[in-house]
C-alpha cells in the first residue's frame, strides 16, 4: 500500500488523537480508584460493614484467639485459633477445644485438648446494636477425637 506525503500527517494526528484519547481514559479510571467516594456509583463496591462473633461478655470480637464456649462455668472454650477466612457469610478457623472432663466433678477435673476445626456462620443482625451482624451459628469439627458424649460434627446456635 502506497501512502502519499499528504496522506502521512492526517494518519499521524489520528494515532495521537487515539492515544490523547487512551491516556486520558487510563487517567480518569486512575483517580476514580485512588477517590472512590467522589463517584457514587463507586461507592457500591465499597465492602458491607464486618460481621462479628459475640463473647460472653457480649464484646463484639473479629479472629478472636480464644472464644469461650461455656459462658456459665467455663469448662469448654476454643483456644489457639488461627482464622483462614473471615468473611461476610462465614468465618473458617482451626485451633483447640478445651473441655473439663468433669472426673469426678468438675472442680476437681482435668481440661483435655481436642483439636477441632471451626465455622461461624449464619449472619445475622445483633439486636442490642441493629448497625451491627454477627454470626450466630458455630460449627466444631474434631480432627481428631471428640470430647465424650459430644459427636465428632456438632453445631450449635449462638446466643450472646
Amino acid at each position: 500500500m502506497n501512502v502519499s506525503a499528504a496522506d502521512r500527517p492526517a494518519r499521524a494526528s489520528r494515532r495521537r488523537a487515539r492515544m490523547t484519547t487512551v491516556l486520558c481514559a487510563a487517567a480518569a479510571l486512575t483517580a476514580v480508584a485512588a477517590h472512590p467516594g467522589g463517584m457514587s456509583s463507586a461507592r457500591a463496591l465499597d465492602p458491607p460493614d464486618p460481621v462479628v462473633v459475640v463473647d460472653c461478655s457480649a464484646q463484639a470480637r473479629m479472629r478472636p484467639q480464644e472464644y469461650l464456649l461455656a459462658c456459665g462455668d467455663g469448662n469448654n472454650h476454643l483456644v489457639d485459633l488461627r482464622w483462614d477466612t473471615w468473611g461476610a457469610r462465614t468465618a473458617t478457623a482451626t485451633g483447640t477445644d478445651m473441655v473439663n472432663d468433669c472426673r469426678p466433678y468438675c472442680a476437681a477435673g482435668r481440661f483435655r485438648a481436642y483439636p477441632v476445626s471451626v465455622t461461624l456462620s449464619d449472619p445475622q443482625t445483633w439486636p442490642a446494636h441493629p448497625d451491627v451482624r454477627r454470626f450466630t451459628t458455630i460449627r466444631l469439627l474434631y480432627t481428631d477425637t471428640a470430647p465424650p458424649p459430644v459427636p465428632k460434627d456438632v453445631t450449635y446456635k449462638l446466643v450472646y
